[in-house]
């Protein structure tokens, strides 16, 4: 049995049904690697969870929904797990596969103007426990809203309709993942095949010319790390989601952005110059060396988590944490009183270089998902509680050196969630990562099938921020991205590729 395990092609005969006899136990795991760390690494203050939220505009059968969500778990057997009880003295964790869910993982809170909040609070500060499959949570959350409780950071009115809301363990699974079951729910419940989902990866596109070099930090130099602010007093439960507001876990705005327009192809079949999520990567870059510049804080390279997932995304998909992690580092940014971060030339000039970057990371051989010293650390011969406490202890001294932040770009989400015709095609799909100390912050993004707007998700640590001066990062973020938007020459008659011309 492999850590990361394809679905199963047919449910089991029944819902109560348990395969096994009493003389052929469920099947046991050993805790992959990223599953190990992350289960050393818990912590009470910051939990480990994965939110993801899809709006629906019509409204959902609860039995059929229910009904429809258990069958997509069978379909995808891994996610049926628990946590075997550990003591200090094992040798590993343990996954214990099981043939049906221990609890039934759907709710219907009753609704009201705070529904929304509460469950968007619940995904910040409420982890779905380990020892009981499955370890995710999935909220139906259903109309009446309200503008002032169910809205976007922008403040725009939000559709009457249904909001489901997912919430993930990410010690057991990740958000690629959990995505993929409830698309097997959508498929289920509206009655399409997975035929219809994009399965495959794009075709490769012909090699651009030689890219200009991009930036290699110096050995052991320290990422920057970004300032934190607290000049504002944080009220608790600001109708967002935010978590407790009292300095602990974390808290996070949703909001929607234009796509920034790209230069258009050069030749039919050609690679784009870069993409969008090149434009991303150095909008992240830009606010971070702002918001440091702004709070007098010495210039350092910023070093940006990227995500990188290999697997299909067809009904096959592997389950489980299944994403690598790299670092993309940036140079550290002027440091001439008034130099503005932001020219043309020299932008154009950073996406140029730092999509070159993103197709080496993403075209290598895939290595180990968190690198070298993770890999060792839990391959040592000792039991999990010295593993526990090595790992806590060289994860404390490592901080310095932890990357600034973590930008996880979905892309277009390559599934319709399509609910049939009483739930309706998604119409907007937000992820959002944990932010945990020291690095505190962690902006995620999406977009559904029309792909002209992004659904971002920031969400913070409220060790590092509260929450006027998360909203005032998110403005220096929504200013940044429109910077890296593309403005053709003058006189130039070429329609530039995605958001507005």
């Amino acid at each position: 049995m492999t850590a990361l395990q394809p679905a199963r092609p047919d449910p089991p005969r029944s819902r109560g049904a348990r395969p096994h006899t009493p003389f052929s136990p469920p099947a046991r795991i050993p805790f992959p690697l990223v599953d190990e760390i992350s289960r050393h690494c818990l912590e009470d203050d910051e939990p480990e969870t994965v939110h993801i939220e899809v709006h629906l505009p019509g409204r959902l059968d609860h039995d059929r929904l229910r009904t429809a969500f258990h069958q997509a778990l069978a379909r995808h057997p891994r996610i049926l797990m628990r946590q075997v009880p550990t003591r200090w003295w094992h040798r590993h964790y343990t996954w214990q596969l099981t043939p049906t869910p221990d609890t039934d993982p759907v709710a219907f809170p009753p609704p009201g103007p705070d529904a929304l909040a509460r469950a968007r609070t619940r995904a910040l500060t409420e982890c779905p426990p380990l020892d009981a499959a499955p370890p995710v949570r999935l909220e139906v959350i259903e109309p009446p809203h309200t503008t002032g409780h169910h809205r976007t950071e922008d403040h725009r009115p939000a559709a009457a309709g249904t909001v489901l809301l997912l919430t993930v363990h990410h010690t057991a699974l990740d958000g690629p993942a959990c995505l993929r079951i409830l698309a097997t729910a959508a498929e289920l419940y509206g009655g399409t095949t997975p035929a219809s989902v994009s399965a495959s990866a794009p075709a490769p596109h012909p090699e651009p010319p030689a890219p200009p070099p991009h930036y290699r930090p110096r050995p052991l130099t320290r990422p920057a790390r970004l300032a934190p602010d607290h000049t504002h007093t944080t009220r608790p439960g600001n109708g967002n989601g935010d978590g407790d507001g009292n300095g602990n876990g974390n808290g996070m705005l949703l909001t929607e952005l234009p796509v920034p327009t790209r230069p258009p192809r050069p030749t039919t079949g050609a690679r784009p110059p870069y993409t969008v999520n090149d434009q991303l990567l150095v909008a992240t870059y830009l606010t971070a060396a702002r918001w440091n510049e702004l709070h007098d804080r010495p210039t350092a390279p910023v070093v940006i988590t990227m995500p990188i997932d290999d697997r299909p995304r067809g009904p096959h998909m592997p389950i489980g944490n299944g994403t690598r992690l790299t670092p993309v580092p940036f140079p550290p940014p002027p440091t001439t009183p008034g130099t503005p971060l932001t020219p043309l030339a020299p932008l154009t000039s950073l996406l140029h270089q730092t999509a070159a970057r993103t197709r080496a990371l993403k075209s290598a051989t895939p290595g180990s998902q968190l690198g070298l010293p993770a890999t060792l650390l839990t391959s040592l011969p000792l039991p999990v509680g010295a593993r526990r406490a090595l790992t806590r202890a060289l994860r404390s001294l490592a901080a310095p050196w932890t990357p600034t932040t973590l930008l996880s770009n979905i892309g277009r989400v390559p599934y319709p969630l399509d609910f049939g015709a009483t739930g309706g095609r998604a119409t907007a799909v937000w992820f959002s990562a944990p932010a945990r100390m020291p690095r505190g912050l962690s902006i995620t993004t999406a977009s559904t099938h029309d792909g002209n707007r992004i659904h971002l998700a920031l969400r913070w640590s409220r060790a590092l921020l509260d929450d006027a001066a998360a909203a005032h990062l998110l403005a220096l973020f929504r200013s940044s991205l429109a910077a890296t938007a593309y403005r053709p020459p003058e006189g130039a008659a070429t329609r530039p590729e995605g958001g507005t011309p």
